[in-house]
């Protein structure tokens, strides 16, 4: 998701992971990973863009995406990783 306004920014990303395991991990304790990640990214986005940006993430798992076609061909990645 990406909208973009005069003073801001406003992009939605969506983590997607094969395991539940993975998705413990980027969340971290109390979302203290997801949280550091966020704010990092966001720092960096608001650097490269020069506005302000409001980052929203979600982890989602989806077992055995990237052998799912169709799956890949929704994110965009299909063709990218035929190169």
């Amino acid at each position: 998701e990406y909208d973009e306004e005069e003073k801001i920014i406003n992009i939605g990303v969506l983590i997607v992971v094969d395991r539940d395991n993975l998705k413990k991990i980027i969340i971290g304790k109390n979302g203290s990973m997801l949280k550091r990640i966020g704010t990092e990214a966001r720092i960096d986005l608001e650097e490269y863009f020069n506005k302000k940006v409001y980052l929203s993430l979600y982890v989602k798992t989806i077992k055995s995406w990237r052998d799912r076609e169709n799956f890949l061909n929704e994110l965009g990645l299909k063709d990218d990783l035929d190169e």
